[in-house]
């Protein structure tokens, strides 16, 4: 099978440097149970959600208005086979001016649909970029996890482990 990283962009009417302020606010969009700096290249952060998901991210590029780029340098779930899926992927974002506006492109290299996680994880990327760090850069305010579900399939494991 060719192998498909998940992906996906949204256009706003913002400068490339407010949208990579909001990429780099990681508590601001994903998940307030962030621990570690979320900023420059070379700073750690774990997240994690329950005793569902959690990930230790290195952040290997930050080039301000243009591109982040994390490492996932550990990972697990307890819904996978392999609880690990995600260790040693990457994830993107790309950052340019597009027509007066600014395009972010977010990729996850390395999640891909022969992953077990695929479904749950590009769900959850979708509500927590297309969603709240689009909020969070369009209005100053996302809506990151803090502890509850987000979204139907956070919600079907939170109450298979319950």
């Amino acid at each position: 099978m060719t192998e498909q990283n998940f992906t996906t962009s949204f256009t706003v009417d913002r400068t490339p440097e407010e949208v990579f302020a909001a990429v780099t606010n990681v508590r601001g969009w994903w998940s307030e149970n962030i621990r570690g700096k979320t900023e420059k290249a070379g700073d750690i952060f774990n997240y994690s959600f329950r005793d569902i998901h959690r990930c230790t991210v290195k952040i290997k590029t930050s080039i301000p208005g243009e591109k982040v780029v994390w490492n996932i340098m550990d990972a697990y779930f307890n819904f996978t086979k392999d609880p690990g899926e995600w260790k040693g992927t990457q994830v993107i974002f790309d950052i340019r001016p597009k027509d007066g506006r600014t395009e972010l492109t977010f990729t996850h290299d390395g999640l891909v649909p022969d992953h077990e996680c695929f479904e749950v994880c590009t769900a959850g990327w979708t509500t927590y970029v297309n969603g709240s760090l689009r909020d969070l850069i369009l209005t100053g305010k996302g809506q990151p996890n803090v502890g509850e579900p987000r979204n139907d399939t956070e919600r079907a494991l939170a109450e298979e482990t319950a």
